[in-house]
């Protein structure tokens, strides 16, 4: 059986190191930049794995045919990913892969020119409750989408970042999963967004900025409001406390509570909550699948993208309030 030889290299983020124990098609060969404790045992143990200090000593591996970045430094990952791709390596890609426009667009570029694919780990709407949200509002249930509101909350904790260009900061890292519910999943394009964000409630004496409005225009003309923090309260009981609300001309749908509460009202009728229990695939898997021709991925790549460009223009033009 064909298996991916997967690369991994850092692990600020959500590295997929326990994705690959025993993964039917994904095989690890190689780690650089890795704390080998974070293996499960198996993989820690195995003696097939070459480990290396540095990505550009992994590149030279010709065994490795995809490199999973959580780069120390998101600021950097940018032109990590495009060294990657000219190395002839696939690319995985932990958020925000870029920090900038100009950089998203040269991994674009480098993608095309290279013939190399390249992926964010950008699969939000591809969890359940959204992906049967994704589905009811796809098939035209709630009618015209007009409005939505979407909110991502995570707990602050000491060892969040103060500089911003380590994880890529609250809008970056943290609201783009809030973008992501409104283009993947509400299926709507933000063509123009506006952003306050201040660091009132900080703790510490640093950058990290604690919370952040957005207002949204809609490529329908519809329009959207997003809220992001590190506001997260631990008697809430769930890492992440998201929110998405969209609401269309024939009714409206609805995930709360961190997604454990989903409801769905057309006309006059209340059908209380989805049935979201509907097995999913992970992004990763598709884009594996995609690599070995069981698949293609759900997304275009500049589909996939353009939330990340949309943060990326908010934090640019973001206003500060403290």
């Amino acid at each position: 059986m064909m298996k991916i030889k997967i690369g991994l290299y850092g692990t600020n983020g959500h590295q997929i190191h326990k994705m690959l124990e025993n993964h039917p098609y994904a095989q690890l060969v190689a780690t650089a930049a890795f704390d080998l404790s974070l293996l499960p045992p198996a993989l820690r143990d195995s003696t097939l794995i070459k480990h290396y200090i540095t990505l550009d000593e992994m590149l030279g591996d010709k065994e490795v045919e995809l490199v999973s970045l959580c780069s120390p430094r998101r600021r950097d990952q940018a032109s990590e990913a495009i060294r990657c791709l000219e190395a002839g390596k696939h690319v995985y890609a932990e958020k925000p892969c870029a920090m900038t426009e100009e950089d998203l667009d040269a991994i674009i570029d480098a993608a095309h020119r290279t013939g190399m694919e390249f992926h964010e780990m950008a699969g939000t709407a591809f969890e359940q409750p959204y992906y049967t949200m994704r589905s009811i509002v796809q098939d035209g249930t709630i009618g015209t989408v007009v409005q939505v509101f979407a909110q991502k909350s995570y707990p602050y904790h000491d060892g969040r970042p103060q500089d911003e260009d380590i994880d890529g900061g609250l809008i970056c890292q943290n609201a783009v999963h809030a973008f992501r519910f409104i283009e993947h999943v509400a299926c709507r394009k933000i063509k123009n967004i506006y952003a306050i964000e201040t660091g009132l409630g900080n703790p510490r004496n640093g950058g990290l900025k604690m919370a952040v409005s957005f207002m949204a225009a809609l490529d329908n003309g519809g329009v959207a409001s997003i809220i992001a923090n590190y506001l997260n309260p631990k008697g809430f009981g769930l890492w992440g406390n998201e929110h998405l609300r969209i609401f269309g001309t024939k009714g409206f749908i609805e995930a709360t509570d961190g997604g454990t509460k989903t409801r769905l009202i057309i006309g006059d009728k209340d059908f209380g909550r989805i049935d979201a229990t509907k097995p999913v695939k992970n992004y990763f898997d598709m884009y594996i699948d995609s690599l070995l021709g069981r698949d293609s991925m759900p997304l275009t790549l500049d589909n996939e993208l353009h939330p990340t460009r949309m943060v990326i223009r908010a934090k640019k033009g973001a206003i500060s309030n403290k």
